[in-house]
């Protein structure tokens, strides 16, 4: 049995399971699996592996893309480079980490800006914030980083004004700001300033119209959701689980 999971610690509204089981068995995989398994603490990865025989890769999420690296024998330049990792490939008894979100991320932003590099505003300083901050960069995007604390972020949310706003026609949500089941949670900005010429990418995937997108929708902002990055993801770590395991 060929085994492939998802680890983090609250798994209960994974869309990898279902994605993984049926793309299995659209291939004709029977002896492929795909299973989540809760971790308390990161630490506990080592008895996962012990007590799971024929585990071949995992997916990595909340809270521990960042706290995963130090238990990896190796990590590509891009995880290194962004400082979190989403993708375990399992052979030989070593642990290597690679980061597909920046794939999945680049493939959202580039149809929706073409040609422009509009400058952006960047909602969050988590862990989802890095794989953005990454792909802004290697585009040569201008941006600013919204935090709660200026520690983390080039601005704090109560800074955020309409001129900030209306400078900054692409906004990108990285927070789990209105995801299930608080779909009516939005990140705290001026609404009012957002309009035809902004673009809104949102991270999060459930509910596929946030009411982020939707307030932005509704101004006539252009806007895409978390499902694409998602899906690109998810392929991304089945390249590498194909190539390494």
């Amino acid at each position: 049995m060929a085994r492939y999971g998802l680890i983090g610690r609250s798994l209960g509204h994974s869309f990898s399971q279902h994605y993984f089981m049926a793309k299995f068995t659209a291939l004709g995989l029977g002896d492929h699996t795909y299973d989540l398994y809760p971790l308390e603490h990161i630490t506990d990865l080592s008895d996962l592996l012990e007590r799971t025989p024929g585990l071949l890769g995992l997916n990595v999420t909340l809270p521990y893309k960042r706290s995963v690296m130090d238990l990896l024998d190796e990590v590509d330049p891009v995880s290194s480079a962004v400082g979190a990792v989403n993708t375990i490939a399992l052979k030989d008894g070593r642990r290597s980490g690679y980061n597909t979100d920046v794939e999945g991320f680049r493939a959202s932003l580039l149809p929706l800006i073409g040609d422009e590099r509009p400058r952006a505003l960047v909602l969050g300083s988590g862990g989802a914030c890095r794989a953005v901050v990454f792909v802004l960069k290697e585009l040569g995007i201008r941006f600013r980083v919204v935090s709660r604390s200026r520690e983390r972020g080039d601005l704090t949310w109560d800074q955020v004004d309409p001129t900030i706003v209306k400078a900054c026609p692409l906004i990108i949500n990285t927070t789990p700001i209105g995801m299930f089941p608080s779909v009516e949670g939005m990140p705290a900005l001026p609404y009012a300033a957002i309009g035809p010429r902004h673009m809104l990418i949102d991270l999060v995937y459930n509910p596929s119209t946030t009411s982020f997108l939707s307030e932005g929708s509704t101004r006539g902002a252009r806007t895409v959701n978390g499902l694409v990055m998602l899906h690109e993801q998810a392929e991304g770590a089945w390249r590498i689980w194909q190539r390494t395991c």
